[in-house]
């Protein structure tokens, strides 16, 4: 929940108090009692620096602390050449052809 900060009017009393959002403005100081109190504009108890998150932020983020790729069982590793067709064209061009 978040801290607001309050000062009174009348008496210069100020003091913080948490609150829900949806609750509403506190009117009453309650030093004095005078509905003389305004809501203060405060800053942040925290700062966002920084471009966002980082791979090494969460665990098991798919990639190993060496920076290698997790190795997948379903993919294939071997690097066949595509097979020919039947009538010797392997479908790249290198034929001449129009494929």
């Amino acid at each position: 929940m978040p801290i607001y900060e309050y000062e009174c009017g009348s008496c210069g009393h100020r003091f913080e108090a948490i609150q829900k959002m949806s609750d509403p403005v506190l009117k009453d100081c309650p030093s004095c009692g005078q509905s003389e109190l305004k809501k203060l504009i405060s800053a942040a108890g925290f700062q966002l620096k920084g471009t966002g998150w980082y791979a090494t932020d969460f665990k098991g983020g798919g990639q190993k602390k060496d920076g290698q790729k997790k190795e997948n069982p379903s993919d294939s590793s071997d690097t066949t050449p595509p097979k020919k067709k039947a009538d010797g064209c392997g479908g790249g061009g290198s034929c001449g052809c129009a494929h």
